[in-house]
């Protein structure tokens, strides 16, 4: 490290340590063994820059944290989806993203991620989304996605082992 007072390198020492911003960069305290000025430091990790790719032109541009919250938000309006239900939803979205070393995504393979992670949310915020990315045009397409949800039960619904035909039947 170069010290700010008598410009020397790397003849410094840390006096202190501690994690900062959550554990994501941390503060060191030195000293300057030739002048013995003192200094604060910052080290952080270097954020890879994510790129998406955009639609059919394959244009692109920096993947902005804020437009993927705001996309959620929007489809979670009026819902009974908490704030932090949102946050940790971009947060395992943002997870994926990063933990592929990619350096560009599609913007298909985003919104695939967030129809994945709304359809155990929330179904309405589900449809909603899924009607503006898949570009809806008429009822009927509204129709057809309502209907494969309805179809698919959960588990916790059924009867104990039942299967759902068996029950229909009685």
């Amino acid at each position: 490290m170069r010290c700010p007072y008598c410009g020397a390198s790397d003849k410094d020492h840390v006096l202190d340590s501690r994690p900062v911003r959550d554990g994501a960069a941390i503060k060191r305290r030195r000293e300057c063994e030739t002048c013995r000025g003192r200094f604060t430091t910052f080290e952080e990790i270097e954020e890879m820059r994510l790129m998406v790719i955009k639609g059919k032109d394959r244009g692109r541009e920096p993947y902005r944290r804020e437009k993927l919250r705001r996309a959620i938000e929007l489809a979670c309006k009026k819902r009974p989806v908490t704030d932090a239900q949102i946050e940790a939803t971009v947060d395992e979205i943002e997870r994926k993203l990063y933990s592929s070393q990619e350096k560009e995504v599609s913007s298909s393979d985003i919104g695939e991620m967030v129809m994945d992670r709304l359809r155990s949310l929330d179904q309405v915020a589900y449809i909603r989304f899924a009607s503006v990315y898949r570009q809806f045009e008429d009822v009927r397409q509204f129709r057809q996605l309502v209907d494969r949800i309805g179809t698919r039960r959960p588990a916790k619904t059924r009867d104990a082992g039942v299967p759902p035909a068996q029950n229909d039947n009685e």
